[in-house]
């Protein structure tokens, strides 16, 4: 493998960590009402377009007769970016 693909997979490991160790903190932190709120929804809406890619995938892997596949890593990322764009969307929204 050439070395700037291990450096540029090195960096994308590196913020894909970041992403899930941010979430899980955000995720814990109680904060004041107005945080909770916005965690709230940034998790609610995670938590819809997850489950939405979830069955999208079950219902094109079941019209192909395809076997089910899911990558693990693959979904934690999505969810880490999805996560982290519905929080800052949220923030910027309810002035966080």
């Amino acid at each position: 493998m050439p070395v700037g693909a291990m450096i540029f997979l090195g960096i994308v490991l590196v913020v894909f960590s970041a992403l899930d160790i941010i979430m899980l903190v955000s995720l814990s932190n109680p904060g004041d009402e107005r945080n909770q709120i916005i965690v709230w929804k940034a998790s609610s809406f995670t938590l819809l377009a997850t489950v939405g890619a979830m069955v999208l995938d079950v219902i094109e892997n079941y019209v192909r007769s395809l076997p089910m596949t899911a990558n693990p890593f693959i979904q934690l990322e999505v969810a880490a970016i999805i996560y982290f764009a519905a929080l800052v969307y949220y923030k910027r929204k309810h002035g966080g």
